[in-house]
Parts: C-alpha cells; sequence; structure tokens
C-alpha cells in the first residue's frame, strides 16, 4: 500500500479503536476508579514501550543509515526529542483545554463550553499518536509501523474508556459521552497524514520525525497519563499496570 494511505488509514484504525473502548458506557458498567487507573496505566505503559522500541531506536538505525556518525545520530534524536516536547509544551500553553484531573490549562476561554474545552486536551493528546503511526508507515519499515498502529490502538481502549466514564460522571447522557469519546479518535488519521507525507516526501526527515514524535508522545505520558494514574489507581497498581503495558507493546515490537 502506499504509505500515505497506509499511515492513514492505520492511523485511522489506532483512533477509532476508542470507539471500542468507549462502547461500555452504554450498558449499565461502571468500573471502579481503580480499575480505571490500571486501565491507564496499561495504556501509558505501551505508549512508553512505542515511544522508545518503536520510533527513537529506529530513529536512530534511520539517523545511521543515512551517513550520520553515532555520536551526532544519538544528537540528531535528542533534538528531534525536545523539539517534539517543546512542541507539545507550546500548544498547551496556547488552547485553551480542561484535563479530568489537573483541571483547566491554558489561557482563558470563558467563552468555550467545557466539553469543548476536554475534547481540545485530548486532541493534543492523540495527534502526537497519529503522527507517530503516520511516521512509522513512511519510513517503510512496515514491522515496526504496525505494531507501533497495534499498540497504540490497543492503548486507545482502555483509554476510550476513561474518557466515555469521566463525560459521564460530568453530567453527559450515555450516548453523548460515547459519541464525544469516539470522535476524539478522530484527530489521530490527521496526525498520521501529515506524519506520513513528512517523512514520504522528505526521506532524509526519518530520523528527526521519529524524534519529533517520540518526544510529543513521551511530553503527554509524563504530563498527562501519569498524573491520572496516580489520581485513579491510588498507589502501586497502576505502575503495575504501566508496568504491565510496558512488556506488552515491547513483546509486539520485538515478536513483529
Amino acid at each position: 500500500m502506499n504509505p500515505l494511505a497506509a499511515g492513514f488509514f492505520a492511523s485511522l484504525f489506532a483512533g477509532m479503536s476508542t470507539s471500542l473502548g468507549a462502547l461500555p458506557v452504554l450498558l449499565p458498567f461502571d468500573p471502579s476508579e481503580r480499575t480505571q487507573g490500571i486501565l491507564l496505566g496499561i495504556g501509558g505503559g505501551m505508549m512508553l514501550a512505542a515511544t522508545s522500541f518503536s520510533l527513537i531506536l529506529p530513529g536512530t538505525d534511520a539517523a545511521i543509515a543515512l551517513g550520520y556518525p553515532g555520536p551526532i545520530a544519538a544528537l540528531v534524536m535528542v533534538t528531534g526529542v525536545l523539539l517534539g516536547g517543546a512542541f507539545l509544551w507550546g500548544a498547551h500553553n496556547v488552547f485553551p483545554h480542561e484535563h479530568f484531573f489537573k483541571g483547566t490549562e491554558g489561557p482563558e476561554a470563558q467563552n468555550i463550553k467545557r466539553i469543548w474545552l476536554f475534547v481540545i486536551a485530548i486532541a493534543l493528546h492523540n495527534f502526537p499518536e497519529g503522527l507517530a503511526v503516520g511516521v512509522g508507515f513512511g519510513g517503510g519499515e512496515q514491522a515496526g509501523a504496525v505494531a507501533l498502529a497495534l499498540g497504540i490502538a490497543l492503548q486507545n481502549i482502555p483509554e476510550g474508556l476513561v474518557v466515555a466514564i469521566a463525560l459521564r460522571n460530568i453530567g453527559y447522557a450515555p450516548r453523548q459521552a460515547f459519541a464525544v469519546s469516539s470522535l476524539t479518535g478522530l484527530i489521530e488519521p490527521v496526525g498520521g497524514l501529515f506524519g506520513a507525507a513528512v517523512v514520504t516526501f522528505a526521506q532524509a526527515a526519518l530520523p528527526w520525525a521519529m524524534g519529533f514524535a517520540a518526544g510529543a508522545m513521551l511530553f503527554v505520558i509524563v504530563d498527562e497519563i501519569i498524573p491520572d494514574i496516580d489520581q485513579k489507581a491510588f498507589g502501586q497498581r497502576g505502575t503495575l499496570g504501566l508496568m504491565g503495558g510496558f512488556v506488552i507493546m515491547m513483546f509486539l515490537d520485538i515478536a513483529l
């Protein structure tokens, strides 16, 4: 398949798995906060492993394949990671948004409804995931890109459930909570198409793009997911979930 199409459809698949996770909100099913924290931990661990094994390591190999010596390749990846983190940090300060636990961040937004603040927060979270999948397919490493897309799809399932439940808790009807949670996944194919296009048309940008995507995902993990895990899981259960997610994604990446 054309890398652009592959990046788009794979990131669309990963994004729409959010809908699968949100389905139980339509049923008389209400998992405890600890269970939600463990599920978030699993998703965060999978993202952390994807950052390392599906982005940083292949990005380093791509830099060396382009002729960079080892220290320069390492510097390229470090710079890419820092740029990706800086981009997300800047976006968080430019766009008003609200986390379910941390509250409102960014500039004042009295005229924006609370639900849209949540949607913006989730969009800022999901764009780097789609970007990472698109970059993976654009780089031509199909097996690693498939593992990355599958891992992000799996971590989006518990994320979709937690988002839908949080929307229910602030007064939204089950169908509304399901619809909004599902729609938040649609930002991922946007990121996927963008990432695949950049790398497809400029192969020299591959290590930079992989480092950038890794930095953006790392920012999301540390700034958003880990604090939510601590809030919900009440201690080591969330940590165990994160470790479990990490080894699942590590297995998928190595096996595939």
